[in-house]
């Protein structure tokens, strides 16, 4: 698989679809690899006409993990998000992203505007306060460690069902042993625990986008779950406040998650973003 380099740091990415259509690069989530995107969404998208990128985050996946002590901050990973599309030989792409993903988005627009084409910011917000308030149960999610995998894995992957199923969809619940496998499938690919420390460290070091977000030209839509316990929607509401233009689609039963049932509510919002453009 390609890899991109942002100075020491390589990125891990993939791309599906013609090369020579238009890009969109799809990011994710707080301490959560590529595949988040799966694959068969990013063929799905990828037949409406696009060609998409997926990423590995720094500190997540096969891309470079970082030491205790060592930090970046947000424009960090948009930077990287910018090597990718170099990369990939995109000029300009259509980017979207889901949670911190979505902050990535913002920062990418903000601090790189002459690349991207659209946005779309997915269960995210601004970082003002009171966007970024979870609720207590889902927020112990972010906040307790998994239990080691090395010692019961059993445990370990039935901690990461239940913390899925917590901060997920109520109304788009995943088919049986799908979570399961997903866990399965993630610890095998790359197991980088304390990388979530740090991404969390730079989404609190970027502080409130708002103004930022007020200088922005970009065709921009903001999607996000009713139903969100740990970015909740008031998160989605500022984002679509602050970017001129945005349009905010609010989807009932929807959590913290990209559950199969809602790959086409995923795609037909990039693809509203991408037609603005």
């Amino acid at each position: 698989m390609p890899r991109a380099k942002n100075g020491s740091v390589e990125l891990e990415y993939e791309t599906f679809g013609a090369e020579a259509a238009p890009a969109v690069v799809v990011i994710s989530g707080l301490g959560s690899q590529m595949t988040r995107w799966p694959v068969d969404f990013c063929e799905k998208l990828a037949a409406r006409g696009y060609r998409v990128i997926r990423m590995d985050n720094r500190d997540t996946g096969l891309s470079t993990w970082f030491k205790p002590g060592e930090t970046y901050s947000l424009s960090d990973m948009a930077a990287d998000v910018i090597a990718v599309l170099d990369a990939a030989g995109a000029a300009k792409a259509h980017v979207a992203g889901v949670s911190m993903g979505g902050m990535i988005t913002q920062a990418v627009a903000i601090n790189h505007p002459e690349r991207v084409l659209s946005m779309t910011s997915i269960m995210s917000a601004t970082g003002a306060p009171g966007t970024l308030d979870p609720t207590p149960e889902a927020g112990a999610v972010l906040t307790t460690a998994p239990p080691d995998p090395a010692a019961d894995y059993e445990a370990f992957l039935a901690s990461a069902v239940k913390n899925s199923e917590i901060i997920g969809s109520p109304a788009y619940p995943w088919p049986p042993g799908a979570l399961r496998q997903r866990a399965v499938d993630e610890h095998a690919r790359a197991f980088n625990p304390t990388g979530s420390v740090r991404q969390m460290g730079a989404i609190r070091g970027d502080g409130d986008r708002t103004e930022r977000l007020g200088k922005l030209k970009v065709p921009a839509v903001v999607l996000h779950g009713a139903d969100d316990p740990l970015v909740r929607l008031v998160g989605g509401e500022a984002t679509a406040a602050a970017i001129p233009g945005a349009e905010l689609r609010v989807v009932p039963g929807m959590g913290h998650d990209l559950p199969p049932a809602l790959h086409d509510t995923f795609i037909d919002a990039i693809l509203a973003a991408a037609a603005r453009a």
